[in-house]
């Protein structure tokens, strides 16, 4: 009797499990609040932006740097399906962690720094300025406060989704890097390392002092602008400040000196990507937007805010390529 040759049955597709799909639901409808106002802002509309704001003094400016920031949010949904879909196991390593660091880098500070600004508006302390991580005008001549709320509040929903959405997919895909204590990790001979996280350690020491003297309430080194909004919501941020170099340097020297042989490598692992990225890509973030906003006189940027912000970004780089290095390193060791 002739045999039936059947094709091979396809592999069954990768079932979305509840929470991760509950969470893709929740970081799309995140971006909902923040899309849809800036895609009115480009068209001409004036929604939530008082008479007289600075946003409307330069129009080409406005809608080029609404359009970047769309684009910027919409990455949120890329990432998202990547995180999700069946072929973004497929996706090569960098073209997912890169625009991971940087979102989480973008995002942490705004998860950590809004919170803190409502509480302390509730608890009687000073909150007059922005709620742009210190790098914006006042609200009242620059948003209306319910912009911030709500816009801020989708940020964190996205960070929560995304960040657990990017937890659940490195476990599947690379949690065997991280598995294990300091201590088991092999010694590596290189020098190269040590000396990249001690040069981070030292740098890390300069906007370590300028936001310490910001937050205990000199205006030392700060822009006229920058100094009116010397109030309790502006030492919150700059002490925050001080805790993302600490996590940054931290995660660095823990990896490459291993002083605490009981200390899960998950840990070191993870204060030096939050960390880095805050540090990195946040202080990248303000030094941009002062530099672009630099007509007016009162937000130009001094010598003091340039180097801390670029020594921001250098120690960001260099514990995140520490990172990398590491990972790479393990990875070649697992195999």
């Amino acid at each position: 009797m002739a045999q039936i040759l059947l094709p091979a049955p396809s592999p069954a597709p990768r079932v979305l499990s509840t929470p991760r799909r509950a969470l893709r639901i929740a970081a799309g409808l995140a971006c909902v609040p923040y899309l849809s106002l800036k895609i009115a802002w480009i068209f001409g509309s004036h929604i939530g932006i008082p008479a007289g704001s600075s946003l409307l003094a330069h129009r080409t400016t406005m809608i080029f740097a609404n359009g970047l920031t769309v684009l910027m949010d919409a990455t949120v949904l890329v990432l998202v399906l990547l995180l999700t879909r069946p072929w973004g196991l497929r996706t090569p390593a960098w073209l997912l962690t890169l625009p991971m660091w940087i979102a989480s880098g973008l995002l942490v500070p705004i998860m950590a720094g809004f919170p803190l600004q409502l509480l302390v508006k509730a608890l009687g302390g000073s909150v007059e300025g922005s709620s742009d991580g210190g790098g914006g005008k006042g609200s009242e001549e620059f948003l209306h406060d319910w912009v911030f709320v709500v816009v801020y509040t989708g940020f964190i929903v996205q960070g929560i989704a995304l960040g657990s959405l990017f937890v659940l997919y490195a476990r599947d895909r690379w949690g065997h890097l991280w598995r294990g204590r300091t201590g088991d990790l092999a010694r590596s001979g290189a020098r190269g390392p040590r000396v990249a996280a001690a040069c981070a350690a030292l740098l890390a020491l300069v906007p370590v002092a300028l936001h310490v003297l910001w937050a205990a309430g000199s205006d030392a080194g700060l822009n006229d602008a920058r100094a009116q909004e010397r109030t309790t919501s502006f030492a919150v941020l700059e002490s925050l400040n001080v805790v993302y170099l600490g996590a940054a340097v931290a995660g660095a020297l823990l990896l490459t000196f291993r002083w605490l042989p009981a200390l899960p490598v998950k840990v070191p692992l993870a204060l030096a990507w939050l960390g880095s990225g805050a540090v990195g890509c946040w202080g990248g973030w303000l030094l941009l937007a002062l530099l672009v906003g630099g007509e007016d006189l009162t937000q130009r940027l001094t010598g003091p805010m340039l180097l801390t912000y670029s020594v921001h970004m250098i120690v960001g780089l260099l514990v995140a390529a520490l990172g990398a290095r590491f990972l790479k390193e393990r990875a070649g060791s697992t195999t």
